[in-house]
């Protein structure tokens, strides 16, 4: 392979004689180079009918409630690319039961990771060991007990079981035994699901046939993915150990921590499966913490499994979003295809307190000074949510109806419904439009909604403007000797101690309201008030989890499952749905090149028609009438 310094980039050799060999590296690739040849695409480009289209699967790992896949998939097509999600993998179960509902066609585990792999790799024994793929049936196996000399089955004694079929499998511990080992699920005859049980396989060698039954039916439905049979894998492992959060961080042995393992096991995943192309995402620390140890880990690794790959860094709002939040994203490709490109911004975004790792700008994915100025403007959170209805502190209903019109073309973008959007994931079955879920703020406590009351509906509030504080000279909050401290109905203080030794005192975050005309830092997994803005500009709330699911770009249609404090978790655990789309067009770019050409360049343009706003009115026209109708509440 050859190396770029820009976007850290290994990728084929160029075909032409004298070409630069793999150890040597290209220098005539700056961050600001596009292709020349693919400025055709600043022009609208018509969308390939499905029949046209070229179809390919994605395994989503790390999947959350499936905002990447969904963007993926939403984004490919635009490209002449149909990408559909067949399997997806999460611990969480919540997370997993709102990509069921949303995504019912994919075959989704609720499992680790690590245990995932060994389940595929058990799977592959199976199909082989019962020869799937030129199977024609197994001859049953009897024996003197089965039967009576009439042929009619004997009577079971008392105490024993017969399964009637197996309908899961998976590896691990589900019996809590403390032992790792394959285990089915089974259906007892006589008996329904309620009673299904986890056996071990070694227990089931008496059902040889139910065994062979299950594989060749899970097999002709894919229910897992094997070697060669995967396109796309993406994914985001945690990596909790590079956190601000963690004081124990490693940074002299990152991969001592057991929480960033999960990149290996990614990658050990991709190298079993053996896919096209690997999509892999993070938070940007991973090039930060210990001079950018798994970023460089991450990218070595696919580079060592013959992956060709290229590392950039996005920033949501660059693509249409009110949200700044700065994200690494690394692509991989196998040699014999077109290594993706990064896709250029959209929109201008407003810088909100995350800055580029000095030792990674050059993976900043950025336009020039002549290529921002034809960029459209930012968006603000006005943008996103000012249309939603007023919803009070204590909001009980997970639908509700909208009772307004969208107000900009982001709003009826979001609005549009799954067919608008080129979801395909429900397949023919269309649900009920114009109900909206999810606007539900986490219910702040008594003392807490009383804080916020106080808080002024004006632009920069926060725990400052109470009664009692006063700014020092060195910037930092204090109380006022001359007032009274005051206190709330519970007798504890209106100002909370924490709020007044937050960051030493100099923070404004506490209790901050966010403002119309402002974007956010970054959607975060939690709702609480104590130590982030988060407070709708002119309600006494925090944001719902529908208005932060806005914010990340989630059409209004998908809906999420769980307690409230898991679906924020889940929407902030998630990758904006914007870039993930972007991202998607450029896998469906490649994947129509096909054979790797030598093109090197590492940017390139989407097309006019591919910003929300513009679907958003070419929707709108072509139906007459305008996205997400209003629905009277019943």
């Amino acid at each position: 392979m050859a190396y770029s310094v820009a976007y850290s980039t290994f990728a084929n050799v160029p075909p032409e004689n004298g070409g630069p060999t793999g150890s040597e590296t290209t220098s005539d690739i700056s961050c600001d180079n596009v292709d020349s040849s693919m400025e055709k695409a600043i022009a609208d480009l018509p969308v390939p009918p499905d029949a046209q289209m070229e179809t390919a699967t994605l395994l989503d790992l790390y999947s959350g409630c499936g905002a990447m896949s969904t963007g993926l998939c939403q984004g490919a097509p635009l490209s002449g690319l149909k990408l559909t999600t067949k399997w997806a993998v999460d611990m969480n179960e919540y997370a997993c039961d709102s990509l069921k509902h949303n995504h019912p066609r994919t075959h989704v585990r609720t499992e680790k990771a690590e245990n995932f792999l060994k389940l595929l790799q058990e799977w592959d024994k199976l199909c082989k060991e019962y020869d799937v793929r030129n199977s024609t049936c197994l001859p049953r196996i009897s024996n003197d007990d089965e039967d009576d000399e009439n042929g009619v089955n004997e009577p079971l004694s008392e105490g024993t079981f017969e399964v009637e079929k197996l309908v899961d499998i998976c590896y691990g511990d589900p019996n809590k035994i403390e032992t790792d080992g394959l285990w089915f699920k089974v259906r007892w005859k006589t008996y329904d699901s309620s009673h299904d049980t986890w056996e071990p396989l070694d227990g089931l060698r008496d059902s040889p046939e139910c065994i062979k039954d299950f594989v060749e039916s899970g097999y002709r439905e894919s229910i897992l993915p094997l070697p060669g049979h995967v396109d796309v894998i993406c994914g985001g492992p945690p990596c909790q150990g590079v956190s601000g959060l963690n004081r124990n961080r490693n940074h002299k042995d990152p991969l001592a921590d057991e929480k960033n393992k999960q990149i290996l096991v990614f990658m050990q995943i991709v190298n079993y499966l053996r896919p096209k192309y690997v999509l892999m995402e993070n938070v940007v620390d991973i090039l930060k913490f210990a001079d950018g140890f798994l970023g460089r880990y991450a990218l070595s690794l696919l580079v060592a499994m013959r992956y060709q790959a290229r590392l950039g860094i996005m920033v949501a709002g660059c693509y249409g979003l009110p949200q700044f939040r700065m994200r690494a994203f690394l692509w991989g490709a196998v040699p014999s295809v077109v290594l993706p490109k990064f896709p250029l911004p959209t929109h201008v975004a407003t810088k909100r307190g995350q800055h580029v790792p000095t030792k990674f700008s050059q993976c900043l994915v950025a336009c020039d000074e002549t290529e921002s100025k034809l960029l459209d403007k930012a968006l603000f959170l006005k943008d996103a949510i000012d249309d939603l209805p007023e919803v009070e502190n204590h909001q009980p209903k997970d639908v509700m109806a909208y009772k307004s019109r969208p107000n900009t073309d982001l709003q009826r973008y979001i609005r549009l419904n799954r067919k608008d959007t080129g979801d395909n994931s429900l397949g023919d079955s269309t649900p009920k439009e114009g109900q909206l879920f999810d606007h539900q703020p986490l219910e702040l406590n008594k003392d807490d909604y009383q804080r916020v009351q106080h808080i002024p509906q004006k632009k920069g509030a926060n725990f400052r403007d109470l009664k009692g504080v006063r700014v020092g000279k060195n910037k930092s909050v204090e109380f006022d000797p001359n007032i009274p401290r005051q206190y709330l109905s519970s007798g504890k203080p209106l100002v909370p101690d924490y709020a007044m030794t937050f960051v030493k005192g100099r923070s404004l975050k506490p209790f901050g309201r966010l403002w119309w005309d402002e974007t956010v830092s970054t959607v975060v997994t939690r709702a609480e008030p104590h130590n982030q803005a988060i407070l709708h500009p002119n309600q006494n709330r925090v944001l719902t989890v529908r208005e932060n699911a806005r914010l990340q770009g989630f059409p209004d249609y998908y809906r999420l499952f769980g307690p409230i404090k898991q679906k924020y978790i889940q929407v902030g655990n998630a990758v904006a749905v914007p870039v993930a789309q972007a991202l998607g067009y450029s896998l469906g770019q490649a994947y129509q090149q096909g054979e790797f050409s030598g093109e090197q360049h590492p940017l390139f343009k989407l097309p006019g028609n591919f910003v929300p706003a513009a679907q958003a009115t070419a929707t709108r026209l072509h139906q007459g009438s305008p996205a997400g109708e209003v629905v009277e509440e019943e």
